[in-house]
């Protein structure tokens, strides 16, 4: 092994050490699984936001995003960018207030499908575990493509098996989440984020000085057909461009709406020791969402330049550009190679910051939201820490078993899954929300026939083609908010009692 990935291995081994750190020191302080899946409700605010912002972007931002601008320009990037950042702004602005102050109006909630039965008094728990079912059916995947992406990353780095190098990573994952819960996931999150900002900072300065400055970027950025356009795509192909159009640009803006019905980014909202301070986490939030996609753009532009004068070579996958600016700066020095070690851990923070939500998620829709409230509701609270720590175990090794193939794709699934939660989800939180109308039948209707159109957009209609071409989160989340209404209204009208709750949340005092 050279001395640069010698280095490179010190960087990232420090950091797994550290959050398994983490992971040891919030161990001894979860006494429920209250505090196991929730924290107790004691985020502050700079780790309630930075926490559920790390665990939102992943390693699309340090791959998926800087692809696409090396690849195709900026267009695709630059309105996807566009939608997230508006849905980052509206959910912090809109939803996380009154899911802080409603979550703990009724019944003090600590999931989103407890929520949900204790909104709508659902007796049965058929709407929580639905709501379960439909985060087991997209997370327990999405958790698998997480323990792939850093198995290829030290398969690649370090010439291990896959195999090998994946379940090392899940075991890491699974140690913190498992030993700490929610507040470790949520302090290692913190700590992630701070790592993949160094990461992309110094990817951008060192590769705009490798591609000859910021004038060289630029003029080859310019010598590209539609490269810098956002109502064309650029053609590598051929150099020319093809039409970025208003259906497409409405599509891809739809990205946004999928914040509604992220669990693991409401969980943070639902977290947050003093609603006051929600104000604060939405700034800190918004402003590192809208410069850390800028600069994951930029990367990818200046990507393009380098690529052209030498600086690296051509890439057959363009979501490897960070990966091979990190190992050319890897060849300058010891301290180049720790620095490259550092943006390599970068991209692993990315991957496990969401990972390891994913997985709490999973775990307690099992857990909690099946196993305890359908089958055994008088479980006490050491048996239900033991049963939430081995479902975290349970639901990774399914995970790993789905990620063994090195073959699979990581990001595919990541559009489809978004895609998912915010039709199942998105729409029936924004009318428990804000809308007292909604009954049981209604949500029940709004959250089956989202996830079933996702399907059926995706695999049937979407194939079509031309005007079909639609991002499969646009068409049903108006399918699922279409079925809220018409079904409430044509059902019995919510007790007295949940009338009450719901007009009580903004006055009632929660602390």
């Amino acid at each position: 092994m050279s001395v640069s990935n010698i280095c490179i291995l010190i960087a990232i081994i420090a950091y797994l050490l550290m959050v398994i750190g983490i992971g040891i020191n919030y161990s001894m302080k979860n006494k429920t699984t209250d505090d196991f899946y929730l924290g107790g409700r004691k985020l502050g605010p700079f780790v309630t936001a930075m926490s559920a912002e790390a665990s939102d972007m992943s390693s699309w931002l340090l791959m998926g995003l800087p692809g696409v601008a090396y690849l195709s320009g900026v267009a695709d990037a630059a309105w996807t960018a566009i939608g997230l950042a508006l849905g980052t702004y509206i959910n912090w602005l809109v939803v996380a207030k009154r899911l802080r102050r409603y979550t703990v109006v009724a019944g003090n909630a600590t999931t989103i499908p407890v929520f949900f039965s204790n909104r709508y008094r659902d007796q049965k728990k058929i709407l929580s575990v639905i709501a379960a079912a439909v985060i087991i059916i997209f997370f327990v995947p999405y958790t698998a493509s997480g323990f792939s992406a850093c198995g290829k990353l030290f398969a690649s780095l370090f010439g291990m098996n896959y195999v090998y190098a994946m379940i090392l990573s899940a075991i890491v994952i699974v140690a913190y989440t498992t030993l700490g819960g929610f507040m470790a996931a949520s302090t290692s999150d913190f700590l992630q984020s701070i790592v993949m900002s160094i990461a992309i900072i110094v990817v951008l300065g060192y590769g705009t000085v490798m591609a000859g400055g910021t004038g060289a970027v630029m003029d080859n950025a310019t010598s590209l057909s539609g490269y810098l356009a956002l109502n064309a795509m650029h053609d590598a192909t051929s150099n020319t461009a093809t039409p970025y159009g208003f259906i497409t640009i409405v599509s891809t803006l739809a990205w946004g709406l999928g914040y509604f019905g992220m669990p693991h980014i409401l969980l943070r909202f639902m977290a947050i020791e003093d609603e006051k301070k929600l104000t604060l986490s939405r700034r800190i939030a918004t402003v590192w969402v809208v410069i850390a996609m800028f600069v994951a753009i930029s990367i990818g532009v200046v990507g393009n330049a380098m690529s052209k004068v030498g600086a690296i070579p051509q890439l057959e996958d363009s979501e490897t550009i960070i990966i091979a600016i990190a190992s050319i700066l890897s060849k300058h020095g010891v301290l180049a190679a720790l620095l490259a070690g550092i943006i390599l851990a970068g991209i692993l923070a990315a991957t496990m910051s969401t990972a390891d939500s994913q997985l709490l998620a999973a775990s307690s829709s099992v857990s909690q939201n099946i196993i305890k409230e359908v089958f055994f509701p008088k479980l006490s609270d050491k048996a239900s820490m033991i049963t939430a720590r081995m479902t975290v175990v349970v639901v990774s090794l399914i995970a790993m078993f789905i990620a063994r193939d090195s073959s699979s794709s990581v990001f595919k699934i990541v559009s489809f899954a978004w895609a998912g939660f915010g039709a199942a989800f998105g729409p029936v939180m924004l009318f428990s929300l804000f809308w007292k109308r909604t009954n049981l039948a209604g949500a029940f209707a709004g959250m089956v026939s989202g996830g079933v159109m996702v399907f059926v957009w995706k695999f049937i209609v979407r194939p079509l083609g031309g005007a079909w071409n639609i991002y499969e989160l646009l068409p049903a989340f108006i399918v699922s908010s279409i079925f809220i209404i018409v079904v409430s209204l044509l059902t019995k009208a919510p007790d007295d009692e949940i009338v009450k709750e719901f007009e009580s949340v903004d006055t009632a005092d929660i602390n």
